[in-house]
């Protein structure tokens, strides 16, 4: 017999066989929150210091005209003097504020910055307001935010203020105009639309304090699409369902900001995808907002 077998025979007869080696820990590949964000990040403008956007998968430059009319002859920047950077006013650094109401087209281009489809769009804004709406508004509608190729009633995602005192914050969702109102009856005239918008009683805007708001949308342009209004990360958002009219651009949109705002503005990321609920948590609680999922 030969040794080697010998030895393991006597160890076996001992009961002491040697132990099998332990598998190898395999690695958890899974993505942290994080990453998935930052995955699925396409835009981000934190007017720290300027108002390009620092991340953009398009056009990072801002642009102003002087009405949405006229937006083909916009130029880069900040055409209207009642907007600037306000220095160490943001909710992190600086911000974007409208000292007067706003009737400047005041846009980032939209083209690969929103992650639009015609069929199956999904995507997710996020941005920061401070504001008292009962004070600093002007008299009127007021939207801190359009996505649009046209107009807010014609394959628009928006959100506003109404036009009285105590507002209401609302989030509207509309497909092709044609689609959803083909005798182009006003939306007081329409029951349709009010019954569409998601509307906040006392929403939590006041001075000298930051609401984040994010907005996340899927299946527009399909059978089912549903959309979300998420105030300051809370768990549970106002939803609107069964948006089935199509959603189409016949020109490039654009990401309209402070369509007759008066506040600050900070802080605008946008997402190629519908974030969940605890990924919308996970961007409220970021300690330096969007920067740290910027490439």
């Amino acid at each position: 017999m030969k040794r080697s077998m010998f030895v393991m025979l006597v160890l076996a007869v001992a009961g002491c066989a040697p132990e099998a080696e332990a598998p190898a820990e395999t690695p958890d590949t899974t993505p942290s929150v994080e990453d998935a964000l930052a995955e699925a990040l396409t835009f981000h403008a934190a007017f720290d210091g300027g108002v390009d956007a620092d991340y953009a998968r398009g056009d990072a430059a801002l642009y102003t005209a002087t009405s949405y009319d006229e937006q083909a002859s916009a130029t880069p920047g900040i055409g209207n003097p009642d907007v600037h950077v306000a220095a160490g006013a943001g909710r992190f650094g600086d911000a974007l504020e409208f000292t007067a109401k706003n009737e400047h087209a005041i846009f980032f281009r939209a083209a690969d910055n929103v992650a639009y489809t015609p069929d199956d769009w999904s995507g997710t804004i996020s941005f920061w307001l401070s504001v008292d709406p009962a004070v600093d508004l002007a008299p009127g509608f007021c939207d801190p935010i359009q996505i649009t190729d046209s107009r807010y009633n014609d394959a628009a995602v928006w959100v506003d203020f109404t036009r009285d005192n105590p507002r209401q914050f609302r989030l509207g969702v509309f497909g092709d105009l044609a689609a959803w109102n083909p005798d182009g009856l006003s939306a007081d005239e329409f029951p349709f639309f009010g019954e569409r918008l998601i509307a906040v009683d006392n929403p939590p805007f006041e001075a000298g304090t930051w609401t984040h708001v994010v907005i996340t949308y899927s299946g527009l342009g399909g059978d089912g699409g549903t959309a979300n209004l998420y105030l300051n990360g809370a768990a549970n958002p106002k939803t609107v369902t069964g948006i089935d009219e199509p959603f189409t651009w016949d020109a490039d949109g654009s990401v309209r900001l402070g369509v007759n705002y008066v506040g600050l503005f900070d802080e605008l990321a946008l997402f190629d995808r519908a974030l969940s609920a605890d990924e919308v948590k996970a961007l409220h609680a970021l300690d330096a907002g969007a920067s740290a999922l910027r490439p």
